[in-house]
């Protein structure tokens, strides 16, 4: 992947207690992304769990959608400091997913079409904490914002939230993703400021 968008800098902060430490109230939805933005067709799209054992389970696109969805309304923080409050979605939890699979694995690795990675904790993704989101204010998630699918981590930065998400790779050994072999922080927790590593 080459190009980076440029980030954005130099709003106002607000005194609003719903934003994290060094983020600012953006009302728009900034588009940022490492890379081209690929186009990818729900006829073809895959989505794939894979345990630490090597075993593999498969959804289609239409067998995302015949499973129970939610619809989250979140608030999300990306490292670039802007904050966007009150976003609505509707995804499937990746409980539905990945729980009722026989793994050990402590860590996964989230996989994308376009080649982005990036590691999280599986905790982090259980619980009704992440979601397989395909909708964006009643609509269809556009390619811009991850569309057809990306995965919503809403209590990380949001490059965790990874778009065009294609698969989750379980681990029992945490890895640096793409951002994270960058010198971005392996977790990202938005209210402890942890944007690189070392934060």
């Amino acid at each position: 992947m080459g190009v980076v968008t440029p980030g954005f800098q130099g709003r106002a902060r607000s005194g609003n207690p719903r934003l994290p430490p060094g983020q600012y109230l953006a009302e728009d939805f900034p588009v940022l992304s490492a890379g081209p933005t690929p186009r990818v067709r729900t006829e073809t799209w895959e989505f794939a769990v894979t345990t630490e054992k090597g075993d593999k389970h498969t959804w289609s696109w239409a067998e995302l959608m015949a499973l129970p969805s939610e619809k989250p309304t979140v608030d999300i923080h990306c490292v670039t400091q802007w904050s966007k409050l009150d976003t609505r979605w509707r995804g499937v939890a990746v409980d539905t997913l990945v729980g009722g699979l026989d793994t050990e694995a402590d860590y996964v690795m989230v996989h994308a079409y376009g080649g982005y990675t990036t590691n999280l904790p599986l905790a982090d993704l259980l619980d009704g904490q992440a979601w397989i989101a395909y909708e964006y204010g009643g609509k269809p998630l556009t390619p811009e914002h991850g569309g057809p699918a990306r995965l919503l981590v809403p209590h990380l930065y949001f490059w965790k939230s990874a778009k065009w998400v294609r698969g989750l790779e379980l681990k029992t050994r945490d890895e640096p993703g793409f951002w994270e072999n960058a010198g971005y922080h392996d977790y990202g927790d938005p209210w402890r400021e942890q944007r690189y590593q070392g934060d």
